[in-house]
């Protein structure tokens, strides 16, 4: 329901911008990140209800859960009051963030650009016409847990990564299957993720 209400705000205020800006466009707000940011700025990791383990592990700061948190208000909204109601919440907390977004359709400059999953399944789709497959397995401790992920995109592996989550490990293994399929991986702005100096083979948190 987060991501209609974001698709239609983003078609229907930049309805001329090409369809794979406006994908990005949406992917870029409705992500864990963004919620997180979100979720923060309203106070809502202060009032979660968390077991031990979490309290004690800073679970009221992790991205992860106040990302949950935020669309499972936006939800608890859309059964009280339905679609017009969730819309509204969404579009207050939201639109502005939207509307911010570069309007052009470089991906140098995209916020979305490091969000490689959107950006994969854009190219595989165009020359392909097939799907991303990802496949991922966790291990150690449950404080502590390491994802590793595979993209297979027609039956073969193209990419792999690591990552403290299911989602960021995921996001390292598109990212690396983007850079091996695409003829303008090479170029300087996508070199790297944010604050870093190169590539990285582990998402952070």
């Amino acid at each position: 329901m987060l991501g209609l209400v974001v698709a239609e705000h983003v078609f229907l205020t930049h309805p001329d911008l090409a369809e794979g800006w406006l994908s990005r466009a949406r992917a870029s707000v409705v992500r864990a990140s963004t919620l997180a940011s979100v979720a923060a700025e309203l106070g809502l990791g202060q009032v979660l209800r968390l077991g031990k383990g979490e309290e004690l592990s800073g679970g009221r700061e992790k991205p992860s859960i106040l990302a949950d948190a935020l669309e499972a208000t936006i939800g608890a909204v859309y059964l009280d009051g339905g679609l017009p109601a969730a819309r509204q919440l969404v579009l207050r907390l939201l639109a502005e963030r939207i509307d911010r977004l570069p309007q052009g359709p470089d991906p140098t400059v995209d916020p979305a650009v490091h969000d490689y999953k959107s950006r994969l399944q854009e190219l595989v789709a165009r020359e392909e016409g097939l799907v991303p497959e990802y496949v991922c397995d966790e291990s150690g401790p449950e404080h502590e847990k390491l994802f590793r992920a595979v993209v297979r995109v027609g039956g073969a592996v193209r990419g792999a990564g690591e990552g403290r989550n299911k989602k960021a490990a995921e996001q390292v293994a598109a990212r690396e299957a983007f850079e091996a399929l695409s003829p303008h991986a090479a170029e300087p702005e996508l070199a790297a993720l944010p604050g870093t100096d190169g590539p990285s083979l582990v998402a952070p948190d």
